[in-house]
């Protein structure tokens, strides 16, 4: 176990992206990214992908590496960095993962249960039920199927209700009777560090950032997906209320502040994930890289 996997974690918009590329630099190692809304070619602006310069600085996997039109789920996440790192540790002991999607940040770190293949069209008939009625309809269907499950489940989030519902609909069981199985162990030591701050700054750097997002051109890139909207990549904060904003059921200002109100929320469900695992050393956004290397050095070297 000298191999080590340095993990970057915290909610959006804190500076992840920047922290790993200084680990990555300093133990001149490759990132993984754990951001799911960054695997998406056709998505750059609303999911904040690195930079050119960002890219160019570090060695970058899964970034814009399929199509929306895909599915892709965080089994197959689990399964495709896991090879990649293996690959990774052939040249270095040492490999970065960044991101703020909790549980594909544990699919990495300690596997995740295993759940039946899902027929795509029950996902699609979901995601349209989602849009014509809402979320209310397929949480009572959950609660129906599976009490056990949503008893625990973030009830807001159509991404984990969906999740579940299909597995349901397509082995005829509770999704709960397919959790918290046998995991296969790991052949690396994960580290976390956690990137934070007080709620206000978390909150303000959002609002900055949808701003900058706007100004980049978001509207544009979102006309482009409009087509395609039913689609489950694209059922994500900073898309749906701008597709929500082209059917004409906000003003374009109502839209933008939609997408920072769901931006915030979408941190602090990030921080609740994050804060309940005590193996996270949380560190102030601000703490100069130095300060992290220090405590990194004392991990791998400990």
């Amino acid at each position: 176990m000298n191999k080590h996997l340095i993990s970057v974690v915290g909610p959006t918009a804190i500076g992840k992206t920047a922290m790993a590329i200084e680990i990555a630099r300093h133990y001149n190692c490759e990132i993984i990214s754990a951001d799911s809304r960054q695997f998406f070619k056709e998505m750059s602006i609303g999911t904040a992908v690195p930079s050119e310069a960002e890219l160019k600085a570090a060695k970058h996997h899964f970034i814009q590496n399929i199509s929306v039109e895909e599915d892709y789920s965080v089994g197959d996440f689990e399964r495709d960095a896991i090879e990649k790192l293996k690959e990774i540790y052939k040249q270095n002991n040492i490999a970065v993962m960044a991101g703020g999607s909790g549980l594909y940040v544990k699919a990495v770190t300690e596997g995740l249960d295993h759940f039946p293949e899902v027929d795509s069209k029950i996902r699609e008939q979901l995601n349209e039920e989602l849009l014509e009625n809402g979320i209310f309809g397929l949480q009572q269907k959950l609660q129906e199927l599976d009490p056990v499950y949503y008893s625990k489940v973030d009830k807001e989030n159509p991404h984990r209700i969906i999740r579940a519902l299909e597995v349901c609909l397509q082995s005829g069981k509770p999704y709960s009777a397919f959790r918290n199985q046998q995991k296969t162990p790991r052949t690396f030591h994960p580290i976390f560090v956690g990137l934070t701050s007080d709620r206000e700054v978390i909150y303000d750097r959002i609002n900055q950032r949808v701003d900058l997002m706007m100004k980049e051109g978001l509207l544009e890139e979102v006309k482009k997906l409009y087509p395609k909207r039913a689609l489950n990549a694209l059922n994500t904060v900073g898309y749906k209320e701008l597709f929500q904003f082209l059917e004409g059921n906000f003003t374009l200002e109502e839209a933008v502040a939609e997408i920072k109100k769901n931006t915030r929320r979408f941190a602090k469900r990030q921080l609740t994930w994050f804060r309940k695992q005590p193996e996270i050393k949380w560190f102030d956004y601000q703490t100069p890289a130095e300060e992290i290397m220090v405590y990194l050095e004392s991990k791998t070297h400990g």
